[in-house]
C-alpha cells in the first residue's frame, strides 16, 4: 500500500487554488477559476496593475461553474476581480464587453481589466450578435477576454446536442480547446495573452470530459512564459483601444480582423507551441489530427490496440494535437503532413476541421489521402453524430491500421456492444424528493402540454396521466410561441405552457408577452421555486417577488393570474394584484380548470420552493428543518401506491416484508414534503417533539432507549485496530470505475479518492459522466491512479477497469459501464440495496431477482475478489441513517485490496472534505472491518437492536393448540406460524384455527398430487391470511398499537419526546362528503383501544362498521376464497397444478382501502375467472366456483 507523501502534510482544500508551486489536484470547473486567479497573479508579478470581470450565464456542463465563482469569492475579491452573473448570455456578453471599453466611460482606475465570459454553446448561438459587437469593438493590450464555452455533444443535459467550435469561427474568435486540467491552466494563460496580441476575444472550449473531469496538474510562476510577437514597427501587437465601431470604421475594422487579427493569433499559435507534432518524425505512413480532448482519445484507442508511445513511433504514426482549433494553422498541417500516406482527422460533429486540411494540402505534391467523417470510398467512417471516445474509435483506426501493421501486433480485443438479458426497469432522471414539479406539473386529463427547459424536460420521462399529453420542447425563452403558429390550424382550443422562474426571468416574459399579442389562448404555468435548479441552485438574476410577478402579468395583458402554494401562510396579509387569488396546491387542477375555460393568455404561479435549495440551505443552518417526520406503518399499509402517484416523490418506496409488498418513506432522503399524505391510506403517522407536558411525561419514563436508529452511532473504531489489507491492484496504473445514483454522493466518493491519491504522491485522471444525474438518474465516476504523468483519456475505454465500485446495481448493469469490465481483471465491490426508479413510484412494477444481477458480473470479473452486500441497510444499521453508504463501500473496497492508496490518505482525505468527518470516517472503518472481520459487525448490528419479527403469540395469551402436530414444515410452517397468531389477534383462536385447517388440507391434497411440492400451500397461507386479515377499522386500530408501529416511531425519534398523529379518513366522515384526511393526536389513542377491543363483534349484528358495501364485499372474499381453495385442493392433478398456483395467489392483487381497494377487487375477479377457465381446461367434468 502507498503511504502518505511527507509534503502533503499542510495540504487542505484551499491549496488548489492558493499555492503557488507544486502538485494540485483539482475539477474542471475549479481549474477555470484557478485561470482567473493565475493570471491576475502573472499580471501582477509582471508589474500590471490588473483587474478582472466575470460575467455569463450557467448552463450543463458549465452550470456549477458560477457557483465556484461565488465559494471563492473572497479569494477573487482579493485580487480586484468582480462578478456579476447575467441575466442571459448576451447582456453577459455586452457586460464582459464594457470591461474593455471601460476607458470610454471615465478615467481607469487600473491599467486594464482582463475579461471572462461564460455560457453553453446554445448560449453563444443565441449571444451570436452580442458576441459579433464585442469582437469587433476588440480586446485590449492590457484587457484581454477569454470566453469560456461548454459543448454537450452527447446531449447529456441540453434539449439537442451542440458543439461551438463552427459558430466561435463564424463569429472569428481564435478558439482554444484544451484536452485536460494541466491544459486548462496552460491554456488559460495563453488565451488572455492571444486576446491582448490579436485584439479579439478568445474562444475557449469546454466539454464534458474537461468541466466533469478531474486531475492533477503541476503549477509554477516560472513554468509556462506566454511569448508576444513582435510587430513589423518592433512593437508588441495588440490595441491600446478598443474599435468605437462608428459607420465609417466598420469595413475597415473588419479588414483588419482578417488580414492584421486573426495572422496575429495564428502567429502567437505558432510562437507558443500550441499546436504540438508527436510520433513518428521520420518514415511515417498515418497521421492523426485531433483536437484537444480528442487528441488523448485517440492516444487511449492505440494505446488499447496495443500501441503505446514507443510503439506508435516505431511503426511510423504521427500525431497532431490541435490546442488552437480556430483559425487552423495550414503551416502545421503542411509540416504535419510531409511524407504521409493517409491523415485521419477525428473531430466531433461535422467536417469542418478536415475541410481546412483539404484546403490546406489542396495542390501540394504528394499530398496524402484524407480522412474524416468518410472512408477513402465515401462510407461513413468517423461517426457525425453524437460524441467520440475511445471505444468509438478502435475500430475505424484498426481498420487503417491493418494495411500495414500485421494483425498478430496489434491487441484486438473483442469488444461487441454488452448485451444485458434482464428486464431492467432503467434509473432515468427523476424529480428529486419534494420536488415543487411533483405538484406543477399535474394538469386536467386530456391536457395538451409544452414542456419546458431545465427540470421541466423530465416530464418525458413522466406518463401522461401525470403531466399531460407533451407535445415538445422549444428553445430557451420560446416557450409557448410554437401555439401561436399551430392554434389557427387545429381543432384544439387550449394549450398549458411549462416554464420555470429562471426561463421566465431569462428571456420567457417575452413569449407570454407575444402570445399575449397574438391573442391565443394558453395558459402559462410558471414555477417559481426561487432556484435554477438544473445547475446547481443558483438564484435567478432579475428575479421579482410573486406579488410583484402577478402584478407583471396584469400590465401585460394577461386576462387571469391564478398562485398556487403548499404553504397558505405565506401570503397571509400579503396584498395581492387585483384580481389574482391564492389555492393551496391540493387545488391546482381544478385552478388550471378555471384558468383552461378563460379565453386570452392565463398564468398559473406555483409557489414553492425547489426541494434541493432546501434541503442544502437546511444543511448549512440557513433554513430551519421542519420538526415533523412522517412514518408509515407497515403493517397498515397495503401497498397500493396511492401515496406514491399522490406525491411522485422518490423517498416514496416499495419495501418487502413478511406481509408482502409494503411501502416505506426512506427517512434518508425525505425533503419533508408532506404530499405524500394525500394517499389514500390511514397508515401514516406524524412524528413530532412534544410538548412540555409530553416532555415531562418522556423523562419519567425509566429504561427508554431510542436504540441505533435514533441516532445512536456504533462504537467508534481506531485505524489501529484494524490490519492492512494485501494489495491486489497494479499500483503504476489502476483504474476504478463507481456507477451510481446522483445526489447520493458518488462524486464525493471520486473526489475523495483523487485527493487521497495526491497525497499519496501519486497522479489523477477522473471524469463524471453525470448530465441529469443530480436529479436522481445515473452518475458515473472514472478514476485512473498513476506513479507518473500520463496524457490518458478521462473516460475508462472497454475492459480497462480494475475496480468495479458499484453503488447501485441498475446503474451498474448498463451495457456502456458494464462495457469496461473483463474477466481478467477486473474486482467488483457492489451495494445489493434495491432502490426504486421513478418509473417504478406508484406501481408493482419490480426489478429482476438480486441473484440475476450478481450472476452478470460474476461472467465478467474475477469472481473470487468479489464482494456483495446491502450498503443502504448496514449504514441505517450500524449509525442510523444511510448516507454514509458509499463511504462504508470505500472501505470494503480498502480492505479488500483493491485501492492502490493508503488508508492514511483515505481517512485525511475524508477530513478535507469537511462533512459528517466523524461519522464518513467511522463508515470507511468499519466497510473496513466488514472485510477483516465480520463477526463484529454482526455483533454491533445485533447490539444496535433490530425491530422483533412478528409474535408467534396473539394478543391476550391465545394459545393454538394442534399447531405443533399441524404436520407443515418448511415454509408452509413457517408461513403459518407467523400468520395464525396474527389472525387470533385479529379475531380470536378460533378464527386462527379455520386457517391453519384449511392450509392443511391444501398442502395435503399438493402432497397427494405432487409430493414434495408446496407451491400452492406457500399461496394459499399467503392468500388466505391476507383476505382473512381484510383491514377494517378494529384492524387499523390494533395495528397501530402493536410493538412494532412504536417500534417504527422511536426510529425517527432520535431519543426525544414526540407527539404522535394519525392522519385518517374515517369512512363515516367520507360519506358525508369530506373529501380529505384528518389528523388525529396522541388523544385518539384510546379510541383505537376501542376499536381493538371492539373487534370480536367483527361480522355481526353489532359491527356497526360492517354495513359498508365495501366491509359486504371483504367479506364475501374470504368465503369465496375459501371454496376457491376447496375447490382447487379436490381438482387438483399434475396437469393443473401450476394454474391452481397462479390461482392461489391472485389475493396479491386486491390492495388499497375504499375505491382503490375496489378497483383491485375487480380486477382480481377478472384474472380469477380467466384463470379458472384454464383450471378447468385441465380438469374434465368440473366447472369454477361461483363467482363472489
Amino acid at each position: 500500500m502507498s503511504t502518505l507523501d511527507t509534503t502533503a502534510k499542510d495540504f487542505d482544500l484551499h491549496s488548489k487554488y492558493e499555492d503557488a508551486a507544486g502538485r494540485i489536484y483539482l475539477t474542471g470547473l475549479q481549474a477555470l477559476v484557478r485561470v482567473i486567479a493565475d493570471r491576475i497573479r502573472t499580471d501582477h508579478r509582471a508589474g500590471l496593475r490588473t483587474r478582472g470581470f466575470i460575467s455569463g450565464y450557467p448552463g450543463s456542463p458549465l452550470g456549477a461553474f458560477d457557483l465556484e465563482l461565488h465559494r471563492q469569492a473572497e479569494l477573487l475579491g482579493g485580487l480586484g476581480v468582480v462578478h456579476q452573473p447575467g441575466l442571459n448570455e448576451e447582456l453577459g456578453v455586452t457586460a464582459v464587453m464594457g470591461s474593455q471599453t471601460a476607458m470610454r466611460f471615465g478615467k481607469l482606475q487600473c491599467d486594464g481589466v482582463a475579461g471572462f465570459w461564460y455560457g453553453k454553446s446554445p448560449g453563444v448561438d443565441r449571444a451570436a450578435d452580442a458576441i459579433r459587437h464585442a469582437n469587433y469593438f476588440g480586446a485590449t493590450r492590457t484587457g484581454g477576454v477569454l470566453a469560456f464555452v461548454g459543448d454537450d455533444p452527447t446531449c447529456k443535459s441540453s434539449s439537442l446536442p451542440n458543439n461551438s467550435e463552427g459558430q466561435l469561427a463564424e463569429l472569428q474568435l481564435p478558439t482554444l480547446h484544451p484536452g485536460s486540467i494541466q491544459e486548462v491552466l496552460d491554456f488559460g494563460l495563453h488565451g488572455i495573452a492571444l486576446s491582448r496580441v490579436s485584439g479579439l476575444w478568445t474562444g475557449f472550449k469546454v466539454t464534458n470530459s474537461i468541466a466533469d473531469g478531474s486531475g492533477t496538474a503541476v503549477v509554477d510562476p516560472e513554468r509556462l512564459t506566454c511569448l508576444e510577437p513582435i510587430g513589423v514597427d518592433g512593437r508588441p501587437l495588440g490595441k491600446d483601444e478598443p474599435s468605437t465601431l462608428s459607420p465609417l470604421q466598420i469595413l475597415q475594422v473588419e479588414r483588419e480582423i482578417y488580414e492584421v487579427r486573426l495572422p496575429a493569433a495564428l502567429e502567437y499559435a505558432r510562437l507558443n507551441g500550441l499546436n504540438q507534432i508527436t510520433g513518428a518524425r521520420r518514415e511515417a505512413w498515418l497521421g492523426i489530427i485531433a483536437p484537444g480532448h480528442l487528441h488523448y482519445d485517440v492516444v487511449e484507442a492505440l494505446r488499447q490496440l496495443g500501441l503505446g508511445e514507443d510503439e506508435i513511433k516505431r511503426r511510423g504514426i504521427r500525431l497532431l494535437r490541435l490546442g488552437m482549433v480556430f483559425p487552423v494553422d495550414e503551416e502545421v498541417i503542411k509540416e504535419f503532413a510531409r511524407g504521409l500516406d493517409e491523415i485521419v482527422v477525428v473531430e466531433e460533429k461535422g467536417a469542418r476541421l478536415e475541410y481546412a486540411v483539404r484546403n490546406a494540402l489542396y495542390g501540394s505534391a504528394d499530398a496524402p489521402k484524407v480522412l474524416g467523417k468518410q472512408d477513402m470510398r465515401g462510407r461513413p467512417f468517423l461517426p457525425a453524430h453524437g460524441g467520440l471516445d475511445p471505444d468509438v474509435m478502435t475500430d475505424p483506426l484498426l481498420s487503417r491500421l491493418r494495411t500495414r501493421i500485421d494483425e498478430s501486433a496489434l491487441r484486438v480485443r473483442p469488444h461487441d456492444p454488452v448485451r444485458i438479458n434482464l428486464p431492467l426497469i432503467p434509473r432515468t432522471p427523476y424529480f428529486c424528493s419534494g420536488c415543487p414539479h411533483n405538484s406543477s406539473l399535474r394538469v386536467p386529463d386530456g391536457s395538451l402540454v409544452g414542456a419546458g427547459i431545465g427540470c421541466h424536460s423530465m416530464v418525458a420521462f413522466m406518463s401522461p396521466t401525470f403531466a399531460g399529453e407533451i407535445t415538445g420542447v422549444t428553445q430557451m425563452g420560446g416557450e409557448g410561441a410554437q401555439w401561436i403558429g399551430a392554434a389557427p390550424f387545429v381543432d384544439t382550443g387550449h394549450f398549458f405552457q411549462n416554464l420555470g422562474d429562471g426561463t421566465f426571468f431569462h428571456s420567457g416574459e417575452m413569449a407570454i408577452r407575444a402570445s399575449v399579442a397574438a391573442g391565443t389562448t394558453v395558459t402559462y404555468k410558471i414555477l417559481y421555486n426561487r432556484a435554477v435548479a438544473m445547475t446547481g441552485g443558483q438564484d435567478a438574476n432579475g428575479g421579482l417577488e410573486v406579488p410583484q410577478l402577478a402584478e407583471m402579468m396584469n400590465v401585460i395583458g394577461v386576462k387571469k393570474t391564478v398562485i398556487t402554494t403548499e404553504d397558505m401562510s405565506r401570503y397571509k396579509g400579503v396584498r395581492l394584484p387585483r384580481g389574482v387569488r391564492v389555492l393551496p396546491r391540493e387545488r391546482i387542477v381544478e385552478a388550471q380548470e378555471e384558468l383552461r375555460d378563460t379565453p386570452g393568455v392565463t398564468v398559473l404561479i406555483h409557489d414553492q420552493q425547489c426541494a434541493a435549495e432546501a434541503r442544502r440551505l437546511r444543511k448549512r443552518g440557513r433554513q430551519p428543518e421542519p420538526a415533523r417526520r412522517v412514518v408509515i406503518n407497515e403493517r397498515v399499509c397495503e401497498g397500493c401506491g396511492d401515496c406514491g402517484a399522490k406525491s411522485n416523490c422518490l423517498s416514496v418506496r416499495p419495501i418487502e416484508t413478511e406481509f408482502g409488498a409494503k411501502t416505506t418513506i426512506d427517512q434518508s432522503s425525505c425533503n419533508k414534503d408532506y404530499s405524500c399524505l394525500n394517499g389514500d391510506c390511514p397508515s401514516f403517522v406524524a412524528v413530532e417533539p412534544a410538548g412540555w407536558l409530553g416532555q415531562k411525561l418522556h423523562q419519567r419514563r425509566a429504561g427508554t432507549s431510542a436504540g441505533r436508529a435514533a441516532g445512536v452511532s456504533a462504537p467508534d473504531i481506531e485505524a489501529t485496530e484494524l490490519p492492512e489489507p494485501v494489495s491486489r491492484v497494479d499500483p503504476a496504473d489502476f483504474r476504478v470505475r463507481m456507477p451510481g445514483i446522483g445526489g447520493t454522493g458518488v462524486v464525493t466518493v471520486a473526489q475523495i479518492l483523487g485527493t487521497a491519491a495526491l497525497l499519496d504522491g501519486r497522479y489523477v485522471t477522473g471524469m463524471d459522466q453525470t448530465g441529469l444525474a443530480q436529479k436522481g438518474g445515473a452518475v458515473v465516476s472514472d478514476l485512473r491512479i498513476t506513479d507518473r504523468p500520463t496524457n490518458a483519456s478521462p473516460k475508462l475505454p472497454a475492459g480497462a477497469v480494475d475496480l468495479y465500485l458499484a453503488f447501485d446495481l441498475v446503474v451498474a448493469m448498463a451495457p456502456a459501464n458494464l462495457a469496461g469490465l473483463a474477466t481478467d481483471r477486473t474486482a467488483v465491490v457492489a451495494s445489493t440495496t434495491s432502490t426504486p426508479t421513478g418509473r417504478m413510484i406508484g406501481t408493482d412494477a419490480h426489478q429482476p431477482e438480486l441473484r440475476e444481477f450478481l450472476a452478470e458480473f460474476e461472467q465478467r470479473s474475477k469472481a473470487d475478489l468479489n464482494v456483495y452486500l446491502d450498503l443502504a441497510e448496514l449504514a441505517e444499521g450500524l449509525f442510523g441513517r444511510t448516507t454514509s453508504a458509499n463511504l462504508l463501500g470505500l472501505g470494503v473496497a480498502y480492505q479488500q485490496g483493491l485501492l492502490p492508496v493508503s488508508a492514511e490518505a483515505l481517512e485525511r482525505a475524508i477530513e478535507l472534505n469537511g462533512v459528517a468527518v466523524r461519522m464518513n470516517l467511522q463508515a470507511f472503518r468499519w466497510g473496513r472491518c466488514y472485510v477483516a472481520d465480520r463477526e463484529r459487525v454482526e455483533q454491533a448490528l445485533a447490539a444496535g437492536g433490530v425491530a422483533p419479527a412478528p409474535s408467534t403469540q396473539p394478543a391476550g395469551g391465545s394459545s393454538l393448540d394442534g399447531l405443533a402436530e399441524s404436520g407443515l414444515g418448511g415454509e408452509v410452517g413457517r408461513l403459518v406460524a407467523v400468520r395464525a397468531p396474527d389472525l387470533a389477534g385479529y379475531q380470536n383462536a378460533g378464527y386462527a384455527k379455520q386457517y391453519l385447517d384449511l392450509v392443511r388440507r391444501v398442502a395435503a391434497a399438493e402432497e397427494r398430487v405432487l409430493p414434495g411440492s408446496t407451491e400452492l400451500a406457500e399461496a394459499a397461507a399467503r392468500g388466505l391470511h391476507k383476505f382473512m386479515a381484510y383491514k377494517d377499522e378494529y384492524e387499523v386500530a390494533r395495528l397501530h398499537l402493536e410493538q412494532a408501529a412504536r417500534e417504527k416511531i422511536k426510529s425517527v425519534s432520535e431519543g426525544k419526546p414526540v407527539r404522535v398523529s394519525w392522519y385518517l379518513h374515517p369512512p363515516v366522515l367520507r360519506a358525508l362528503g369530506m373529501q380529505r384526511k384528518i389528523k388525529l393526536g396522541p388523544w385518539f389513542t384510546p379510541v383505537f383501544r376501542g376499536l381493538r377491543g371492539m373487534r370480536g363483534v367483527r361480522g355481526t349484528r353489532l359491527d356497526v362498521f360492517g354495513y359498508a358495501g365495501l366491509r359486504r364485499t371483504e367479506r364475501e372474499l374470504v368465503e369465496n376464497y375459501r371454496t376457491l381453495l376447496e375447490q382447487l385442493s379436490t381438482d387438483l392433478a399434475v396437469e393443473n397444478h401450476s394454474v391452481a398456483v397462479k390461482i392461489a395467489m391472485l389475493p396479491e392483487m386486491v390492495k388499497g382501502y375504499e375505491d382503490i381497494k375496489m378497483r383491485s377487487i375487480e380486477a382480481y375477479r377478472a384474472h380469477r375467472d380467466k384463470l379458472l377457465g384454464e383450471f378447468n381446461a385441465h380438469t374434465p367434468g368440473r366447472s369454477a366456483p361461483g363467482a363472489g
